[in-house]
């Protein structure tokens, strides 16, 4: 093939299954509804089958539940009829898919699940099957042909599949409120669940690594301060540690532009007065917002009564993968 041709191919493909898609949009009605009135009332959880194709796609579907709400798994079906039936309990609701609704490994089963009075939602590409005939609420997953020349492989058949899952995901995401919160607690692992769930207290500085002096003491004092800290600031506390100001890189370059002697000049005379902190309650995403507004590299993280407890800097922050 020339390279306009693999062009023509790839295009082709795109084309057919974004016309599965769009074709579902009709086909969302009072199945649909249903589905989602007996997942949200599902005392358990929401366990999902198919064979082949269809179980890579139920495997996408059970993971998208299961990151926005709605507790699910997926269970093979050829290995259900081999002890893994026990994992479908009484108070869980089945999601069975196959795109012609007649998959045997799946029809072994389903006498099993309608006895255990477990809710079926089926999920195919035939109305007339079995497997959809057998739903207790059934979802029309079908298309016109497959993005495969030979009409065989799933494609657009899958790709309908996976929106369809989607469109379940979303519609009960959105009926239980779930929030970026709710997300965050699913993946604390990535960055959002860094963002949300992270706080300053959790990554700033304490005890013997808090770079502070009091404001009589001579400045070059403060400056080995600040070296022997290495956040490049320093805290200016009084003698029961509530902050008067800071003293940054910044201030210094400021000090030694003026006609101050640095040898002799006390630190609380050129110390920027109050200082930017933060609550060690806050998130860390919110530090890194007043850090970006101030165009600063650390915050001082006080208590309600502006004590010193803490010290947050931008590296903090990035070894975190908060930024």
């Amino acid at each position: 093939m020339t390279a306009p041709n693999h062009l023509a191919s790839a295009r082709r493909t795109l084309d057919i299954e974004r016309d599965a898609i769009a074709a579902l949009t009709q086909r969302i009605g009072e199945d649909f509804a249903r589905a989602c009135a007996l997942i949200l009332a599902c005392k358990g959880r929401v366990v999902v089958t198919g064979m082949g194709k269809s179980g890579h796609i139920g495997g996408k579907i059970a993971a998208t539940l299961a990151s926005t709400g709605t507790p699910s798994f997926f269970v093979h079906p050829g290995e259900a009829s081999h002890g893994d039936l026990g994992m479908i309990m009484r108070n869980d609701v089945v999601i069975a898919i196959s795109n012609s609704g007649e998959t045997a490994e799946v029809l072994t089963i389903l006498p099993l699940i309608k006895r255990m009075g477990v809710p079926l939602i089926s999920m195919t590409g035939k109305p007339g099957s079995t497997l959809a005939s057998t739903g207790d609420a059934h979802l029309d997953v079908s298309v016109e042909q497959e993005a495969c020349p030979l009409n065989l492989a799933p494609t657009a058949s899958t790709t309908a599949t996976l929106a369809m899952g989607d469109a379940l995901a979303v519609a009960l995401l959105e009926a239980r409120g779930f929030t970026p919160e709710d997300f965050a607690f699913s993946h604390p692992g990535g960055a959002l669940g860094r963002r949300l769930l992270l706080t300053v207290e959790s990554l700033m500085q304490k005890g013997d690594r808090l770079p502070q002096v009091t404001a009589d003491v001579p400045l070059t004092t403060a400056l080995m301060e600040m070296t022997r800290k290495g956040l490049g600031m320093t805290a200016i506390v009084d003698a029961t540690g509530i902050v008067q100001g800071v003293f940054t890189d910044g201030d210094l370059r400021r000090v030694l532009d003026s006609a101050a002697d640095v040898r002799t000049v006390r630190v609380g005379a050129v110390m920027t007065q109050g200082g930017k902190r933060i609550a060690g309650s806050a998130l860390a995403a919110e530090a890194v917002q007043k850090m970006e507004a101030a165009k600063i590299t650390a915050l001082m993280v006080c208590d309600g009564a502006g004590k010193l407890v803490g010290v947050i800097h931008l590296q903090d922050l990035l070894r975190a993968g908060v930024v």
